[in-house]
């Protein structure tokens, strides 16, 4: 069995940049295609991808994002 994960905590990309004060939501894809130890995405459905909120703001904090 899975991590369960609190559905309140799933963020797609774009509010993964509001939340980082970020102008793109791009920026935030152009982070997973440089491998910079973005976490793995929660969840995927097609090409949608949903992250855990609490996994992104420590990669964040631990890499001066935030």
């Amino acid at each position: 069995m899975g991590r369960r994960i609190d559905v309140d905590d799933l963020v797609g990309a774009e509010q993964v940049a509001e939340r980082l004060k970020l102008k793109k939501a791009s920026l935030v894809h152009d982070w997973i295609r440089r491998d910079i130890g973005f976490p793995e995405p929660a969840a995927k459905l097609g090409s949608i991808r949903v992250w855990a909120w609490p996994e992104v703001e420590k990669w964040a904090r631990m890499t001066g994002r935030l």
